[in-house]
């Protein structure tokens, strides 16, 4: 027989709120999948002024009727505006977020992979019982769509013009000519973005999801780019024999189930003059500081689960690094274990991404 439980009425209305926010930002975030999935934030955006939800459905020749009850949930979570007539908009600020891929504010990534991610679910009892997780490929193709819609409009705004300068000697020895590897490519925007701008200089990208492999051939056939070129290292693996001159990794080694054997290979590819671009997500030491410091941490070990962890833990044995377990003073120990002896941390200031420069 269960023991009764004696509870303070106000701390229990209190905590069945908390609980039920968090269903309520879920089932919201839903929302914004459909909101992206349908193109309503585009034609709100478009419109330019605001709009019934009989004149959003008439635009995209959706039911009235299933737009209104969209509309009344994303204004009630503040995601939209609506006036005293209810007719809804986008302020400029959601615009950038919800509607404009070009801006480095755009979030829809995330939001786009989300039905994928949530679809983990059932798969992890299993994996909490055996400890093997899935890689992003079990994602399927909008698993890859969605990282790349979550990276790329932040790396062509700041890519060239920020980060790169922010390197010691590296934008000239790419105007010069170098060899380049960026490994975890993804679907290779940022390999397409260095190639277009430095024609001397030599791009491979190296990723080991085919999905993401399949996007970069076709950005790549798209966009004319004769020096870059897309891999799979399981087939043809990075180089090692110091000829590398410059390495990026974005937003990946967490991710991966041999972070440190990894690190080592970059270390063999590296020229001795090499510079490896490390970018990665922030995170401190511990999981109290994480947890008192930065307000996106239960989003992101709930992430973790779903993705990143499962990512770095779908062999074996892997490391299961997890979203927020890649912090500075990680890195920098596997670094140094791994035979690199400059570590200096980039003075880039990026909502969720630390960036380093790291040198033999």
């Amino acid at each position: 027989m269960s023991q009764a439980i004696t509870t303070d009425p106000d701390k229990l209305k209190m905590f069945s709120f908390q609980v039920f926010t968090k269903l309520e930002g879920a089932v919201t975030a839903g929302m914004i999948h459909l909101g992206d999935r349908l193109g309503l934030y585009e034609a709100m955006k478009g419109a330019g002024v605001p709009l019934t939800t009989h004149q959003l459905a008439a635009a995209l020749q959706l039911h009235e009727r299933w737009v209104r009850e969209w509309a009344y949930n994303q204004a009630a979570a503040r995601i939209i505006e609506c006036d005293a007539e209810e007719r809804f908009s986008l302020s400029p600020e959601a615009a950038a977020v919800l509607a404009s891929p070009e801006h480095p504010a755009y979030g829809m990534g995330m939001f786009h992979r989300l039905p994928q991610t949530m679809a983990t679910l059932d798969d992890m009892p299993e994996s909490f019982r055996t400890g093997v997780g899935y890689n992003y490929d079990s994602h399927g193709c909008a698993g890859a769509i969605g990282i790349e819609r979550s990276f790329e409009p932040w790396n062509k705004s700041f890519l060239l013009p920020v980060v790169l300068p922010a390197l010691d000697g590296v934008v000239q020895r790419l105007a010069d000519g170098a060899r380049v590897a960026d490994v975890g490519c993804g679907a290779g925007g940022a390999v397409l973005l260095m190639a277009g701008a430095f024609p001397k200089s030599t791009f491979a990208g190296y990723d080991i999801s085919q999905h993401a492999l399949d996007r970069a051939a076709t950005k790549l056939a798209e966009s004319g780019v004769a020096n870059a070129s897309f891999h799979d290292p399981r087939i043809d693996p990075l180089e090692s024999d110091h000829s590398v001159d410059f390495i990026t990794t974005f937003d990946c080694i967490h991710d991966m189930t041999h972070p440190q054997q990894m690190m080592e290979a970059l270390r063999a590819a590296i020229a001795p003059d090499g510079t490896w671009l490390l970018v990665d997500i922030k995170a401190h030491d511990t999981f109290m500081e994480n947890a008192r410091k930065n307000p996106m941490a239960p989003l992101m070990y709930g992430i973790s689960v779903l993705s990143c962890m499962s990512s770095a833990m779908s062999a074996p044995d892997g490391a299961g690094l997890g979203t927020l377990g890649f912090s500075e003073n990680t890195a920098r120990q596997m670094a140094a274990n791994a035979g690199f002896t400059r570590f200096r941390k980039l003075d880039i200031e990026h909502s969720v991404n630390a960036f380093y420069e790291v040198r033999p």
